[in-house]
């Protein structure tokens, strides 16, 4: 039984369709869980509750925690840890491996390439939060009661991925016939992650048993795109004019006055001020996979599009 806590989002869903090729059991939890293969089992679960946590990882053999919660500082402060505990104390009760999908935010801001070594150094109260996450999982792998990994992966862009920057910004409106936005510096490198290369990567990562006790790079391509460069392609892709609206951060901060995701969002803009870089050398190198390039992975997106 292969258990995926936090169903229904798009890490999910790619995970879920990466895992009906090799898994006969695939279990979906979360608040208001969908089958995602028709074999699905679901389980109506808060994560927040911790009895009801172990009864929905009994009987996994791997379980990703994958779970999104709304974004929102206090929010994540209150519950993070709650839900990482819970998680942690089930898969001990239950002799299960986990598997949890990390961010960068933990980091902070970073000169250069951001690689599994990177140490943590948040600047941000949102990645103060992963990093404590992080740390609670990472001692008890250290101190050998549970078999986990951490699996990270840079801001994500692919098909169907609504809350994704990339898709209200670029997708969306293209598709709408608009102008491409994007908010920071447009001239800074910026890395995505394609999520259909999140899912297949998941899967081999949970399956072997030399993966856990470590951190892990996502596949992420090597083409080093400015936010301009990505807006160009998918302009080209879309076959619209070259053009691209960038908001100057005072207007952002004004606008979060009035709407809470932007106001939620000014402590992460260092992200896109300055050259984000994500490195995935360690997966290719030990695994063999390989990241979809931006020309592929931006085509499926605009494609995905309704």
């Amino acid at each position: 039984m292969h258990t995926i806590l936090g169903a229904n989002g798009v890490i999910a869903h790619e995970l879920s369709r990466a895992l009906a090729t090799s898994s006969p059991a695939i279990r979906q939890v979360s608040r208001n869980p969908q089958k995602v293969n028709p074999e699905d089992e679901t389980v109506v679960t808060n994560l927040l509750d911790a009895q009801a946590t172990t009864k929905a990882v009994s009987g996994s053999e791997v379980v990703y925690l994958v779970v999104g919660l709304k974004y929102d500082t206090s929010i994540w402060q209150e519950q993070w840890p709650k839900v990482m505990r819970n998680v942690i104390n089930a898969c001990k009760h239950h002799d299960a491996r986990l598997v949890f999908f990390d961010n960068v935010y933990s980091y902070g801001r970073v000169d250069g390439l951001m690689t599994e070594d990177t140490p943590f150094n948040p600047i941000s109260k949102k990645g103060e939060v992963r990093a404590k996450v992080a740390t609670m999982l990472l001692d008890e792998m250290r101190n050998g009661n549970l078999q986990a990994m951490i699996a990270r992966a840079a801001d994500f862009y692919g098909p169907n991925a609504v809350n994704s920057f990339s898709h209200a910004t670029v997708f969306a409106r293209l598709k709408a016939g608009k102008t491409p936005q994007w908010i920071g510096n447009p001239n800074a490198i910026h890395t995505f992650t394609y999520t259909p290369d999140t899912g297949r990567a998941l899967v081999a990562l949970g399956r072997s048993p030399e993966a856990y006790g470590q951190t892990w790079h996502l596949p992420t391509t090597k083409e080093l795109l400015t936010g301009a460069d990505f807006a160009r392609l998918a302009c080209e892709l879309a076959g619209q004019p070259d053009k691209l609206q960038v908001a100057p951060r005072w207007m952002l901060r004004l606008m979060g006055i009035f709407v809470p995701m932007l106001r939620e969002n000014d402590e992460m803009m260092y992200q896109f001020e300055y050259d984000y870089r994500f490195d995935s050398s360690k997966i290719e190198s030990e695994f063999g996979l390989q990241a979809t390039p931006y020309r592929q992975g931006i085509s499926e997106s605009l494609r995905s599009v309704t």
